[in-house]
């Protein structure tokens, strides 16, 4: 496995800058984030797609630091019923065009979330039970349905024809896809394009076992995020893991999200990223940092010391 990072954790330094620090900090690729709901302003595939001149330049500065770029990230709703779900999709398909054109295989995304019912204005996360009320599975058919198998049908096709091999879609919640389950909900439909991004720092929160769930994906995992969190002992006990609270307010949360060790020990990690080699995947493990416990460069740094000590090689 190599080290990358995700961008949005630099989205503050010129692509230059960022870049310089990428180096110094020992990682040995990025993961271009842009488009959807990350502000970072590196990669942006619409820019590039119309400045072939800008991405040229962009690629030889990449090359010349000895980097490699593990994937384009575009994290985005393409089925929110709204004016967003409509301006995610672009990027989401201009992502697609700009990886067929520079040749990165995998995007990472998400499955997205649509609406309920026909007419609904606002994504629902139907994560309660689906037998009741009477109406529920009704919902749940309609959104897997009618919404997200012909979707996806289009992006797989869209990734065949631009020369993607990969679509990498965390586990992240309030999307379609959030857990092996939901995964293989969808790769049962639209084919084995279709993985994880496995992201154990959701799936800790969510109350599952990452090392579990990737003895359960086996070759859907297609990429692999390095992020932890902690469960807050004695907030969690009272108030249990469903948190609203902003994730700024790290005092009274229930969990947060933190620097990689800083959560789970680092024997847990080894063992982590051992299950997940044992299970084919020995490809990119990018760092996501978010953090709000310490300065931005102290949790990159210490995440970095972490997985450069963990994951396995």
């Amino acid at each position: 496995m190599k080290l990358s990072i995700c961008t949005d954790v630099m989205g503050d330094l010129s692509f230059t800058d960022m870049l310089d620090k990428c180096v110094a900090l020992g990682v040995e690729g990025v993961e271009m984030t842009g488009g959807g709901w990350s502000p970072a302003p590196h990669f942006r595939a619409d820019e590039l797609l119309a400045d072939k001149g800008l991405l040229k330049q962009k690629l030889a500065e990449i090359k010349a630091r000895g980097l490699e770029i593990a994937a384009l990230n575009c994290s985005a709703n393409p089925l929110d019923p709204g004016e967003m779900g409509k301006r995610h999709l672009k990027e989401m398909q201009d992502t697609i065009r700009l990886a067929g054109e520079i040749g990165v295989t995998k995007i990472v995304t998400m499955s997205g979330l649509p609406e309920a019912a026909p007419g609904d204005m606002v994504p629902n996360w139907l994560v309660y039970t689906k037998s009741w009320p009477a109406e529920m599975p009704e919902r749940d058919r309609y959104q897997w349905e009618d919404r997200a198998f012909p979707l996806w049908h289009d992006l797989v096709k869209l990734a065949k024809e631009a020369g993607v091999d990969k679509y990498a879609l965390e586990n992240f919640s309030a999307m379609l896809v959030w857990n092996p389950e939901t995964l293989f909900r969808l790769r049962n439909e639209v084919g084995p394009m279709v993985g994880m991004n496995l992201d154990p720092s959701h799936l800790i929160w969510m109350g599952a076992d990452p090392i579990h769930s990737a003895r359960a994906l086996g070759e859907a995992i297609h990429h692999c995020h390095g992020k932890d969190t902690r469960i807050e002992r004695g907030r969690a006990d009272v108030d249990g893991l469903l948190e609203t609270r902003e994730v700024t307010d790290v005092a009274n949360r229930t969990w947060n999200y933190v620097a990689v060790g800083a959560g789970k020990d680092l024997q847990w990690w080894k063992e982590f990223f051992s299950v997940v080699r044992m299970m084919g995947y020995n490809d990119w493990v990018s760092l996501e940092m978010e953090d709000f416990t310490m300065s931005t460069d102290a949790g990159i740094q210490s995440s970095i010391d972490a997985l450069q000590a963990t994951i396995s090689r």
